[in-house]
């Protein structure tokens, strides 16, 4: 059986298991532990039999106005317990945190564009990606944002796509206007 449930901080030791994926970004602890403590809401982990970490999620909530969003900073789920609609059930709880409790506009994350199975399943969930990031990770491999709207949203402005890339510099400019 499999509880989704806050994380907290003792699975800070417990969770590097699921964190060995090449494809998942990995942070120092303080920054796994400024979001416990500015977004608890936003970080939770699936654990099954014997306490096992299986996968978490890590977001936020940020913006203004129509740009106030949730964001997942990371969802992972560990080789062995893929395929169990984890990861679907982690992303329905963030975004049912941003849609009825921080009442955002839009959800969005970012992906390699390399990474065509997790891009696959976001399409799934209903996230269309919005702009290219050029170089988005280690000024290497290009970015995908990708979005999905919000019942706030009425009229899905916020997943009308960009026509062209942007650069990380602008990914900044642009964050900070909105």
């Amino acid at each position: 059986m499999t509880t989704i449930r806050r994380f907290c901080c003792n699975d800070l030791l417990r969770f590097a298991s699921v964190n060995l994926d090449h494809l998942t970004e990995t942070f120092n602890m303080s920054f796994y532990m400024t979001y416990l403590a500015r977004w608890p809401d936003y970080f939770h982990v699936a654990e099954g039999p014997g306490n096992r970490i299986m996968g978490y999620i890590m977001g936020k909530v940020e913006g203004q106005g129509e740009s106030w969003h949730g964001h997942v900073t990371a969802v992972t789920v560990a080789p062995e317990y893929r395929r169990q609609q984890l990861a679907k059930k982690l992303m329905n709880l963030l975004e049912d945190i941003s849609d009825n409790i921080d009442k955002a506009y839009f959800v969005d994350l970012f992906v390699r564009a390399s990474n065509a199975p997790a891009i696959k399943m976001y399409e799934k969930l209903g996230y269309v990606i919005y702009r290219r990031v050029l170089r988005y990770y280690s000024g290497e491999e290009d970015g995908l944002d990708m979005r999905k709207a919000l019942s706030r949203d009425v009229e899905k402005k916020s997943i009308i796509p960009l026509k062209r890339p942007i650069t990380p510099d602008e990914l900044e400019k642009v964050c900070w206007k909105g």
